[in-house]
């Protein structure tokens, strides 16, 4: 059996050893880069490979023109993945100290390249710990293995596409940062505040319980038809700040039972690059979120 969504801790134990599972480790802070990797180095889930944001899983980027985390070329992201001891017949579990914000990263690029057999550690490293398994600070290089991507032509969207379908009453765009950031009333980390016209506020945070776990499939399906709609979610795009946390949607509506919608790959920090793009503060009607900090 393959994991394609989530792992429990108890789930994952069993498996440290085995040469066809592959674990990272994506902590990751903004606030400081170079945290994540310190926590990695001082203690992890044994045979886990770091996983930087900035360094190995976004591209360069190109001001003006891209977000704060673009999409990696995939020639790089697959010599990546080759240096970590991917195959096609790895299993991959992702893991963070976020609720699986980051590690959701790590999830959507292998979905990207075709990689289906990969899942994030429910509840992440607070759980693993909690659940009192073994950590390390022991680095085992892995041994390189060749990964072929088969890159899928349709999970995500370009700026331009997004515009474009702006005025499509078929197509539903949502927005996965906090209900205040989505308003524009609390915006700490991109220059210019609000969101997307007709953008639907969905912040990410609401598929966790206040434990840090992902809700139940029964509770994430009720949230998401409500958000959904007559909508069919191969119609829906999400987005966030530099399309990280948004996957994390992603992940919620599969394990939910309600399909695969798409990522805004260069999400608000792209969106905003050019002036004569549009936005719109406060609620424009669409907001149909409740929203509940961790």
């Amino acid at each position: 059996m393959s994991f394609t969504t989530l792992i429990t801790s108890d789930q994952l134990a069993p498996h440290l050893t085995d040469p066809d599972w592959v674990i990272f480790d994506g902590r990751f802070s903004l606030a400081d880069v170079a945290r994540g990797r310190r926590d990695y180095q001082k203690s992890h889930i044994f045979r886990a490979i770091y996983a930087h944001l900035n360094e190995d899983l976004a591209g360069p980027i190109v001001p003006g023109h891209t977000g704060r985390h673009p999409l990696p070329d995939v020639a790089a992201l697959s010599r990546f993945f080759s240096r970590s001891g991917l195959a096609q017949n790895s299993q991959v579990i992702a893991y963070d100290d976020a609720g699986g914000a980051l590690a959701a990263r790590v999830w959507w690029l292998l979905r990207w390249l075709g990689h289906t057999a990969v899942a994030i550690l429910d509840g992440g490293w607070p759980q693993w710990l909690k659940d009192g398994h073994p950590t390390t600070d022991q680095i085992v290089p892995p041994t390189p293995r060749a990964f072929v991507p088969r890159p899928r032509s349709d999970p995500w969207l370009t700026t331009d596409q997004v515009l474009a379908r702006l005025t499509d009453p078929h197509f539903k765009l949502f927005d996965a940062r906090t209900a205040d950031r989505y308003r524009g009333e609390n915006e700490m980390i991109d220059p210019v505040a609000g969101h997307i016209p007709g953008a639907i506020s969905a912040p990410y945070t609401d598929n966790l319980t206040p434990e840090g776990r992902f809700k139940s499939p029964a509770e994430l399906r009720a949230r998401f038809e409500a958000l959904l709609g007559d909508t069919p979610a191969d119609q829906t795009a999400f987005y966030c700040g530099s399309g990280v946390t948004a996957a994390h949607n992603l992940i919620a509506l599969e394990y939910a039972g309600l399909g695969d919608a798409q990522l805004y790959a260069g999400s608000w920090s792209e969106w905003i690059t050019a002036p004569a793009r549009p936005i719109v503060t406060g609620v424009d009607g669409r907001d149909v979120s409740q929203s509940t900090e961790l």
